[in-house]
């Protein structure tokens, strides 16, 4: 990312990123955004693991719009994003947080969780 952006942008871009079919059909963009033991939460309940989860065509085309972004550093190089979702495919709100740590000079996402919220 350009240095001329705040780490709260910086972070903010990369998840918006991961929301567009171009980054979720493309199994390569995705493996640079995720680090090698990514794994998530989903809001289904499953728990999701990098190398069983991203197939030839990615994760899969949703509609989802991001709102009520924030950053919570936790340490050097390590930063909780949370927000919230709202899936119109699903027609459904949740509740996201993300970690996000800097691997040889790029921001990668480490874990992920969705929780389904009632409140909009």
């Amino acid at each position: 990312m350009e240095s001329g952006y705040s780490l709260k942008e910086q972070l903010y871009q990369l998840e918006e990123k991961l929301l567009t079919p171009k980054i979720r059909t493309s199994q390569n963009e995705l493996n640079q955004l995720l680090a090698d033991d990514f794994f998530e939460f989903g809001s289904s309940g499953r728990v999701l693991y990098k190398d069983v989860m991203i197939g030839e065509e990615g994760i899969g085309v949703v509609k989802m719009t991001l709102s009520d972004f924030d950053i919570h550093p936790l340490s050097e190089g390590i930063v909780l994003a949370t927000y919230r979702i709202f899936n119109e495919n699903k027609n459904q709100h949740t509740l996201r947080s993300s970690i996000w740590k800097l691997i040889n000079g790029r921001w990668q996402m480490m874990f992920h969780q969705g929780t389904i919220s009632s409140l909009e």
